[in-house]
C-alpha cells in the first residue's frame, strides 16, 4: 500500500523558530498536525555547570566510542519509539510524528542539526545504544530528544555534547522541559524572559566551529597524548563541575 511521504517543515521555518525560542511538538507518532511551543518555565543546562559524578566519570572513561552525525536518521527513530511508562502501567506515546521526524532529517541534510552517538563495543561489533539530537545554530544548541538501550549511554552522549558545545565556543543549551535526568545533571530552570535574554545574547556572534570539526578536533588530541576522548572528555568536566 502507498504511503505519501510526510510534509515537512521547511528549515528556514524551522530555525526562524528556533532562534525566536519556539519549537514544534505533535500529539502522537502519526499526527500529521504540528503545535508550535513557548514554554512559560525554560531547562537550561549551563556548560560550566554540567554536574560530572564520579561514577559517570568512571563510564566516560571506559570502552565508548561516541560519534557525531555518524547515523543521524537512526537516532531520531530511536528517540521516537515508545518507552516504559511504570506509573502507567504501560508504555509513553511519542510527540516525534513522521513529520517531525523528515522535517528534523532534512534540517540534518541542511547542517543545521546534529547527533551524538554512543556506541558499545561487541563481539558483532559496534552496537547503537544511546544517542541524541537537536539543532544548532549561532552559539546556540537546542537538544531535542535523548534516548538509552544501556545503564548511563544518554549520559555519555549529554556529556559529550556539553564538552564538544565549550569546544566549538558555544554558549547556549536548551533543554526544553525540566526532567528529573537533567536535573541530576545540572539543568536548572529559568523564566521565559530569561531565557530570552540569553538566546538573544547566544545568537550575538559565531562559534568557533562545527560540533563535527569539535568532535574531529578532540579526536585528534587525543592521539597526540596517552590518552582516550573518553578520558578527556572527564578530565574537562570534572574540572569545572
Amino acid at each position: 500500500m502507498y504511503s505519501p511521504a510526510p510534509r515537512l517543515i521547511p528549515p528556514d521555518v524551522l530555525l526562524l523558530a528556533y532562534r525566536s525560542g519556539v519549537f514544534p511538538m505533535a500529539d502522537s507518532r502519526e499526527d500529521d498536525e504540528v503545535f508550535w511551543v513557548e514554554p512559560r518555565r525554560r531547562a537550561i543546562l549551563p556548560l560550566d555547570g554540567f554536574h560530572c559524578s564520579r561514577s559517570l566519570a568512571k563510564v566516560l572513561k571506559q570502552d565508548h566510542r561516541v560519534t557525531v552525525d555518524a547515523d543521524f536518521g537512526a537516532v531520531v527513530d530511536a528517540c521516537a519509539q515508545p518507552r516504559p511508562d511504570p506509573e502507567a502501567g504501560g508504555e509513553s506515546g511519542t510527540w516525534i510524528s513522521h513529520t517531525i521526524s523528515a522535517s528534523y532529517r532534512n534540517l540534518h541534510a541542511h547542517g543545521a542539526a546534529h547527533s551524538v552517538e554512543c556506541w558499545a563495543r561487541t563481539e558483532s561489533g559496534d552496537e547503537l545504544v544511546g544517542g541524541l539530537y537537536g539543532v544548532a545554530f549561532e552559539r546556540v544548541f537546542c537538544g531535542e530528544s535523548m534516548f538509552s538501550r544501556a545503564d548511563n549511554a544518554s549520559k555519555v552522549a549529554l556529556a559529550w555534547l556539553v564538552a564538544l558545545m565549550k569546544r566549538a565556543g558555544l554558549m547556549l543549551l536548551d533543554c526544553q522541559f525540566m526532567t528529573g535526568h537533567l536535573a541530576s545533571l545540572g539543568a536548572v530552570e529559568i523564566s521565559r524572559d530569561e531565557y530570552q535574554l540569553l538566546l538573544a545574547k547566544a545568537c550575538d556572534g559565531q562559534p568557533l566551529c562545527s560540533l563535527p570539526q569539535a568532535h574531529d578536533a578532540l579526536i585528534q588530541a587525543a592521539l597526540s597524548q596517552p590518552s582516550s576522548p573518553g578520558k578527556l572528555i572527564a578530565q574537562s568536566l570534572t574540572q569545572t563541575s
